[in-house]
């Protein structure tokens, strides 16, 4: 599911096992400007930090495990990054 905050909105929310993951899908035609991943700058990761943070507050807990991945669509292909960038 996508989570919407104050902050921004999170691609997919997803639990894998005991660890919550905030996923950001990022497409493009080409590498003419870079892989797909590499459009997810430090402030796009700054507000995946926060919007985590806002959910874990709904949640009522903070002591569980987090994760940030970016999944890369391209035209025929999709490649999932597991822990592409860390709090």
């Amino acid at each position: 599911m996508n989570f919407r905050t104050p902050f921004g909105e999170a691609d997919i929310v997803a639990l894998d096992k005991d660890t919550y993951v905030f996923a950001e899908v990022k497409t493009r035609n080409s590498d003419r400007f870079g892989t797909p991943a590499e459009a997810v700058g430090r402030s796009k990761q700054k507000t995946y930090i926060k919007i985590a943070g806002y959910f874990l507050s709904k949640l009522g807990r903070e002591d569980v495990n987090i994760r940030f991945d970016v999944l890369e669509v391209e035209e025929t292909e999709i490649r999932h990054l597991i822990s592409a960038f860390t709090a």
